[in-house]
């Protein structure tokens, strides 16, 4: 098993590296930073630098388009750990009343080709697996996709982008989307594999809130459709089952919400699945992902590149109810000059401790 990582010292001020060079006076004259990734995808970064300066002429820097120039590869680094990468997609200036004229720049990774190509199309007798490689392979993209080689008579792709379709297909199989470099990865959340970081309030978890609500749980999730072949309904019931592996020993959201209220049971709207085994695959994977939901937290840490969305985070000092793991499904990496760097996060657990 592997161990879990603790939060090393790092420098305080993030390195930018533009189409692979260092840029040393831009890192010098960052004046903030802000890293967005989820678990739909699509990491975002927006960087901020002074733009004013110069001991025998004094002017403006960085109008050159030289270094920032739309397309170029942006990569910020913490030590030798990657925080961002993507290519940069708008260029933006502020000229503040009183203040330093600035310039700034906008980011996304490589599921920005995806976004931006919309589409109507078809895909026959293909499984998830055979529309994720392709869809890669027409952006330039390579695929490692850990998804089901199961066949559907039917995928379709109705006036959506690729990056929305490729979605919707994931949600079938509680998978996430993601991509590292020029690698186009989908695996359901458990086979995510993203690194395991100790945090401790007080110490390297400096903020931490949470909350174990009812208001969306369910006992029972219903996924039905009509099997067009056999000329049936196709249809399944998911329950606890689906998520029991999950649960650590704690108690989970649809076993306390059966005892404190009675069955709640709902019906997925718009699945339609067309067999008996599509249909078991869509209940228990919604009946998953709401289930993860019962216990929701936001913390605040010190910035690490281990501290990832798919990261499994163990926190201590939070007594019975609420120590333990969490998965992070949010990450917001900021830098600000008064402030320096830290890192918010957003996490969840499908169950809370016993007390």
């Amino acid at each position: 098993m592997a161990q879990p990582a603790t939060l090393p010292i790092r420098p305080a001020r993030p390195s930018i590296e533009i189409d692979g060079q260092r840029q040393d006076a831009l890192g010098g004259g960052l004046m903030s930073l802000d890293i967005a990734e989820s678990e739909e995808g699509l990491s975002r970064c927006e960087l901020v630098f002074g733009n004013w300066g110069g001991s025998s002429k004094p002017g403006f820097q960085h109008f050159g388009r030289d270094v920032l120039e739309f397309g170029k590869a942006l990569t910020v680094k913490l030590g030798d750990g990657k925080l961002f990468e993507g290519r940069i997609s708008a260029i933006f200036g502020k000229f503040p009343d009183g203040g330093t004229a600035q310039i700034g720049v906008f980011a996304e990774d490589r599921l920005q080709d995806l976004r931006m190509k919309r589409r109507t199309r078809a895909f026959a007798d293909a499984s998830l697996k055979d529309v994720l490689n392709k869809i890669a392979g027409e952006h330039g993209l390579q695929a490692q996709v850990s998804l089901s080689s199961d066949t559907h008579a039917l995928l379709a792709q109705v006036n959506q982008s690729d990056l929305a379709f490729i979605r919707d297909l994931a949600r079938r199989e509680d998978a996430q989307i993601w991509v590292e470099g020029t690698t186009l990865k989908a695996a359901p959340r458990s086979q995510r594999n993203g690194a395991t970081v100790e945090l401790a309030w007080a110490g390297t978890l400096r903020e931490f809130e949470v909350c174990a609500d009812l208001a969306h749980q369910r006992t029972r999730l219903v996924g039905a459709g009509w099997n067009i072949a056999d000329k049936r309904v196709a249809k399944h019931e998911a329950d606890d089952s689906a998520i029991r592996a999950e649960l650590n020993g704690g108690s989970g959201g649809a076993q306390i919400l059966q005892q404190a209220f009675g069955a709640r049971v709902d019906t997925l709207a718009h699945a339609l699945p067309a067999s008996d085994a599509e249909a078991r695959a869509i209940s228990e994977a919604s009946f998953r992902h709401m289930a993860r939901r019962f216990v929701t937290a936001r913390g605040v840490a010190q910035t690490s590149d281990t501290l990832r969305v798919g990261a499994k985070v163990s926190l201590k000092g939070l007594g019975p109810l609420f120590e333990g793991d969490y998965i992070v499904t949010e990450v917001r990496v900021r830098f600000e000059q008064k402030l320096g760097l830290r890192t918010e996060f957003w996490c969840d657990r499908p169950a809370i401790g016993r007390g």
